[in-house]
């Protein structure tokens, strides 16, 4: 594929799990009009069908990497998540061959899969040097929640996948120390970015209004 030097404006949603992003995303998707920006993630919700491919390999990331890590190297983990950071550098930089691209907002970018790698040990190698490489956002939309709300939004663990918690079985303190830990990592590297912070909202619908007022500054 042709890429484009230039990549369009973008802004990129960012969060711990079970901040609401998924759901604020599917908000902005009700937003009609030509203007609207593009939105991109490797979720099922969003991915095209000739790009199904990415969302069967996340999830048996999680079923037979991550949960089975005295299997596999930890860089083998890292170049199988790989696959997800570089379909959404794909397409962000995709221009459908109109020469432009509209803005768009881009789920996570590389930063979340990057501080998930960080924190299942692997260590710091050629690959994340690459994606810091890759274009750089507008501004990163931050939604914050409470360790309580998440705990809550998990069913108590019962929603939970082997890559947001520490220990074999979920519980609360191995949750929050995961998703403390994953902030943490995930503000280190956006550190040198526009940072917006959201506040938790009960309703995915007033997350997606706050999220429109930062994108009409940002990407007009």
């Amino acid at each position: 594929m042709a890429v484009p030097l230039q990549a369009p404006a973008f802004c990129v949603l960012l969060g711990p799990d079970l901040a609401g992003k998924s759901s604020a995303m599917a908000a902005l998707r009700q937003d009609p009009g030509p203007g609207a920006p593009r939105l991109i993630s490797a979720d099922d919700a969003f991915l095209a069908p000739e790009h199904a491919l990415i969302g069967r390999l996340r999830r048996e990331v999680v079923r037979d990497v991550a949960a089975r890590e005295e299997q596999w190297s930890p860089e083998f983990f890292a170049a199988m998540l790989q696959t997800a950071v570089l379909y959404m550098r794909d397409r962000l930089l995709d221009d459908g061959g109109g020469g432009a691209s509209a803005p768009a907002v881009v789920d996570s970018y590389y930063y979340k899969l990057l501080a998930k790698c960080r924190l299942a040990g692997v260590p710091e190698n050629p690959m994340f040097a690459w994606w810091r490489s890759f274009p750089r956002p507008r501004r990163v939309i931050y939604l914050d929640v409470s360790p309580e709300t998440a705990w809550r939004r998990s069913r108590e663990g019962a929603r939970l996948n082997r890559l947001e918690h520490y220990r074999e079985v979920p519980d609360l303190d191995g949750f929050q120390r995961y998703q403390a830990d994953l902030r943490k990592v995930m503000r280190e590297e956006i550190r040198d970015l526009p940072v917006t912070v959201i506040e938790e909202h009960a309703d995915p619908e007033r997350t997606a209004a706050a999220i429109r007022k930062v994108l009409a500054h940002e990407l007009g």
